[in-house]
């Protein structure tokens, strides 16, 4: 579904992305997985494209990024992206005004089951409450591909174990494809179908979660230490 041919993303000298080629699947929770700087949030901002890659390309569905393949991506970036006037519904009724999937029921769901008010002032309330507000926004969407940057970070276990749950809450396994970068690896190895393990802008290793455990009978945690060292990163 999304296709990275021979992609490499300069940063001036730097390379943030060298030379990845991979194939995301349809209908898949995919984790892009690494530590700080090894590419994920790079490969995130070429789906989306908010970035342009130095060189290959990146493709959905075998497609050019235009404007309308990108009505089909829902993104939650890492950063805030809120106003600090919003309310939670003035947040929602922006959003909606620029996609037809917005599902109003499935908002109302999520809105109760993250145990959010949507009276509650973006400035006011916490960090956890926001990161269940970004994701309350992402997932009201019927969106074919939902892409997570980092939702996990600094953020209180409680709240990691809501967000995870409400990731596979009304996933549309077989059509929708999710992919979360992270590395907090350990509680989303539970729910993540294929592993892209990320070192220095390169694919370290990748495969289909269970087919990797059994071939080298080691967790993703162990897998990750074995990759990366000690994993003191993580």
């Amino acid at each position: 579904m999304i296709q990275f041919n021979n992609v490499t993303k300069k940063y001036g000298k730097t390379r943030a992305l060298d030379d990845i080629s991979l194939d995301i699947g349809k209908g898949k929770i995919t984790g892009l997985l690494g530590p700080n700087g090894s590419g994920k949030t790079t490969m995130i901002k070429l789906i989306t494209d908010l970035n342009k890659p130095s060189s290959g390309e990146v493709l959905i569905d075998q497609e050019p990024i235009t404007q309308e393949v990108k009505k089909r991506i829902a993104y939650l970036p890492e950063i805030d992206h809120f106003y600090p006037w919003m309310k939670i519904k003035d947040a929602k009724n922006f959003v909606k005004t620029f996609y037809e999937d917005w599902d109003e029921i499935l908002y109302e769901e999520l809105l109760g089951f993250l145990e959010l008010d949507e009276n509650m002032g973006i400035k006011k309330i916490s960090k956890g409450q926001r990161a269940k507000a970004k994701l309350l926004l992402a997932f009201s969407r019927r969106a074919d591909i939902i892409l997570l940057d980092e939702p996990l970070s600094g953020i209180d276990i409680f709240t990691r174990e809501k967000i995870i749950e409400t990731m596979i809450k009304d996933y549309r396994e077989g059509e929708q494809s999710i992919v979360i970068t992270t590395h907090e690896i350990k509680e989303i190895e539970h729910v993540i179908d294929d592993a892209v393990f990320l070192k220095q802008g390169k694919i370290v290793l990748q495969g289909e979660v269970e087919a990797l455990r059994a071939e080298k009978n080691l967790s993703l945690v162990e897998l990750m230490k074995e990759v990366y060292g000690d994993g003191k990163e993580f």
